[in-house]
């Protein structure tokens, strides 16, 4: 259970072994499901999502795959985030050839960098380096 937001969100997840025999699905461990329950300004959202992985009961019960989960959103969400509105990356037009993998590594790059900054978000230092580009030239030599 969390608070934030304004919400109360509870999850359950509930996994089993029990269909790895029907799966045509290799190195399969187990499947779960995820229910999140968010209550939250006078309404309430339910929401389910399945998932497979490699990783067997011994090696994760349920409370720990919870834990996974949690964290590959926490990573979605922080990276991709910055990637799609700091820097753009879903009005990009580019789709062709090597330029979209070509701009990918370039915001994943920016997005290490930025990190490093003592600025307060990433947005703050995009704003500040797109308006001193000497300095965004000291953090690339810096680096």
């Amino acid at each position: 259970m969390d608070k934030g937001h304004g919400r109360v969100e509870v999850r359950r997840l509930t996994s089993t072994a029990a269909l790895n025999g029907y799966l045509d699905w290799p190195a399969v461990g187990q499947v779960f499901a995820v229910e999140r329950v968010r209550r939250g300004r006078g309404r309430a959202e339910v929401e389910v999502v399945y998932g497979i992985t490699s990783l067997t009961r011994d090696q994760a019960d349920a409370a720990r795959l919870l834990t996974l989960v949690r964290g590959h959103w926490s990573i979605e969400n922080q990276l991709h985030y910055i990637r799609d509105e700091t820097l753009g990356e879903d009005r990009c037009r580019v789709r062709q050839g090597a330029g979209a993998q070509v701009l990918a590594a370039i915001r994943n790059t920016a997005v290490h960098l930025l990190a490093a900054t003592a600025m307060p978000s990433k947005a703050a230092a995009t704003r500040r380096y797109a308006a001193h580009p000497r300095e965004a030239l000291a953090l690339l030599q810096a680096a």
